[in-house]
């Protein structure tokens, strides 16, 4: 079965040669999506032989998933971010579900890394962080707004990957401390940006509540209290 792999990229040339190594052998063809990359992100893409979409530099990857789907060649499509990797018992899951016409949207387990250890609990661990990241085209359909979990269409034929050693997709999250300040200045900036489009008045007493409610149920309900002072830092959108 033709598969079609899409990644996107912005200055990813420390990344991208893992993530395209860990699916060059079984793509029938790799889009890389790129926003603009200033180091050699291109170069690297170039030497492996893919396609190259460019797209604005919107800040996030929502509309560019959107769009490289749309390019893609192939009625199966795999998203991968250049920092995950595809293990090869995932791989060959994902081959025989589409050889097999299993389903129409596969949702995967994500094994996420945040500055040098695994992630087990607060929403991120492998049998909590899942994503519908295998799927033909036409299955699903991407909101414009930064964060927002693809929609999956009605009437189509999920299927539900539990969680085995090798069968998640592996992510680094955050290497560092700088990593992980930088991504969050970022985002918090798209997201006040996005509330100021929408004429929203600050709430801010309301937000805080929000946000420490929310943090309260990842660490007790979602078991974030097992990854110890970890938990302080895992994403909260």
């Amino acid at each position: 079965m033709d598969i079609s792999v899409i990644i996107h990229t912005f200055n990813e040339e420390a990344n991208l040669p893992y993530a395209l190594r860990s699916v060059q052998d079984w793509a029938s063809e790799i889009l890389i999506v790129d926003m603009g990359s200033t180091d050699k992100t291109l170069e690297i893409a170039q030497s492996f032989g893919v396609r190259i979409l460019n797209y604005p530099a919107v800040g996030y990857v929502e509309p560019a998933r959107a769009f490289a789907v749309e390019q893609a060649r192939f009625s199966w499509v795999f998203i991968l971010d250049a920092d995950e990797l595809l293990p090869k018992p995932l791989a060959k899951q994902l081959l025989e579900i589409a050889d097999n016409d299993l389903a129409d949207v596969v949702l995967i387990p994500r094994f996420n890394y945040m500055i040098g250890a695994p992630i087990q609990g607060a929403g991120w661990g492998p049998e909590q962080d899942t994503h519908p990241r295998f799927f033909k085209k036409g299955s699903i359909s991407f909101s414009p707004k930064i964060h927002v979990v693809p929609k999956i269409l009605d009437n189509q034929r999920v299927l539900r990957l539990p969680y085995q050693e090798g069968v998640a997709i592996i992510h680094f999250n955050y290497l560092d401390f700088e990593q992980f300040i930088g991504k969050l200045n970022h985002y918090t900036t798209i997201h006040a940006q996005e509330r100021q489009n929408s004429n929203d008045a600050p709430q801010t007493g309301r937000t805080l509540f929000k946000a420490l409610a929310r943090w309260l149920y990842r660490y007790i309900y979602l078991k974030g209290y097992r990854d110890g002072w970890r938990v302080f830092i895992s994403p909260v959108s």
